[in-house]
């Protein structure tokens, strides 16, 4: 198992990481949710992933797609997206 700052991408740091980990775990049945898990072994669906990618709206100001969202798959990587999104505004 990584340690956190080995999970944490490059550009999302090792708090932002725990702060969308946790934002998940709203999400999937209030469960624990590590950096590098996966959404869809975690139980997310469609509906679950649209939640979310509003909440990020919402929260973080940024639009984040679908596909993007998807092909992330862990919020270690969706972070790394959010902080992307941050620096383009």
């Amino acid at each position: 198992m990584q340690s956190e700052s080995e999970a944490a991408p490059a550009g999302a740091s090792e708090s932002f990481v725990q702060e969308v980990s946790a934002l998940w775990g709203e999400y999937l049945d209030s469960r624990e949710v590590g950096a590098d898990d996966d959404f869809f072994e975690l139980g997310g669906n469609s509906l679950i992933g649209i939640k979310i990618i509003d909440r990020v709206a919402q929260d973080y100001g940024v639009e984040l797609s679908v596909r993007d969202f998807y092909l992330a798959q862990t919020p270690a990587r969706v972070a790394e997206l959010i902080e992307r999104g941050r620096a383009r505004t």
